[in-house]
């Protein structure tokens, strides 16, 4: 079954977040304390386009299976590195459509947004890093794995441990996008 991994926040505007025991999610608002909570958006760059936009990344997830396969290839990267909230475990973030909802935990529902889209920061962490996190499907297009943003629909408290299960939205599915 999915589950979470270690959760992580940050007050600041730093690249990587701190792991912490727990983090309290705040439904329309994000995760309690960190610098992205917010109903608008709190990304600096968004900031600067349109203050006003809804914050449709409150929440950053991250498949725990991608440091093992960056470590292949001599990255050292753990949860929180990239900036993520919360790092899963056993569970195809990237195959998930728009608008699925993620039960985390006892009360926590998250709703996918879409795909969170790497940037240049990712090489100050690690120079060549953000070329790893990205990749090419058959058909060329361009694969970013660096994770998933959502909002929160309701709150709750989220640790290490917890389970995740997964509400598919009706038909037709969307594909995840860059929000």
């Amino acid at each position: 079954m999915p589950s979470v991994v270690a959760v992580a926040a940050s007050a600041g505007h730093q690249f990587s977040k701190a792991v912490q025991p727990s983090i309290t999610l705040l439904a329309g608002l994000g995760v309690q304390g960190d610098a992205h909570m917010g109903e608008t958006v709190k990304h600096r760059s968004r900031v600067a386009r349109d203050p006003t936009q809804p914050n449709l990344r409150q929440v950053h997830l991250l498949q725990s299976e991608l440091f093992e396969e960056l470590a292949t290839l001599g990255y050292r990267v753990a949860p929180g590195d990239l900036g993520e909230n919360i790092s899963t475990r056993g569970l195809n973030l990237l195959a998930l459509p728009t608008r699925t909802v993620l039960q985390v935990g006892a009360s926590a529902r998250l709703r996918i947004t879409g795909l969170r889209n790497p940037c240049v920061q990712i090489d100050r962490f690690a120079p060549g890093l953000m070329q790893a996190v990205l990749d090419h499907a058959t058909d060329g297009a361009l694969v970013r794995k660096a994770g998933v943003m959502a909002v929160v629909l309701e709150g709750g408290i989220v640790t290490a441990g917890d389970r995740i299960a997964v509400e598919l939205p009706g038909q037709p599915h969307r594909p995840l996008a860059p929000v």
